[in-house]
């Protein structure tokens, strides 16, 4: 395997801290922001981010179910709300743009069960989330190494 840098600039890690940190604050709900950040990181196969962000959904009070069943959130209706369902398909449509854009069904459940702010604030940590995880998958950093 090619050695790959650990490095990140502190100023665009700082810069990338931010931006998760301020659109969590505004989604308002820490619970669901870990859903949120963890499906994208299952999505992007970010074995750091995963990790990182699962001790944290825990200490948010995550339940160890929705935990186990959010790779098949679709399936498991009983263990997710429709906001947290409306949040998850927003994820991956802005996670996975297969088709180039989200689709209109896709942002208009969002926004029936978020209003503009906590929308855009939502739209935001996707994106910050989706930076972490190309900077960690980019550069391989394993797991293991965030402490609480």
């Amino acid at each position: 395997m090619t050695v790959r840098t650990a490095l990140l600039d502190p100023a665009v890690g700082q810069a990338m801290s931010s931006l998760s940190a301020v659109a969590k604050r505004g989604l308002g709900d820490a619970a669901l922001a870990e859903l949120v950040v963890i499906r994208a990181s299952q999505l992007n196969h970010c074995a750091f981010c995963l990790d990182m962000h699962l001790t944290i959904a825990r200490k948010h009070g995550v339940s160890e179910k929705q935990l186990d069943l959010l790779a098949g959130w679709e399936e498991a209706e009983d263990v997710f709300d429709e906001r947290e369902r409306a949040a998850l398909a927003l994820t991956e449509a802005v996670t996975v743009l297969t088709d180039g854009f989200v689709p209109d069904e896709v942002y208009e459940r969002a926004a029936a069960h978020f209003d503009d702010v906590r929308l855009a604030h939502l739209i935001g940590l996707i994106v910050a989330i989706n930076n972490w995880n190309r900077v960690m998958v980019g550069r391989r950093i394993p797991p293991g190494g965030y402490t609480p």
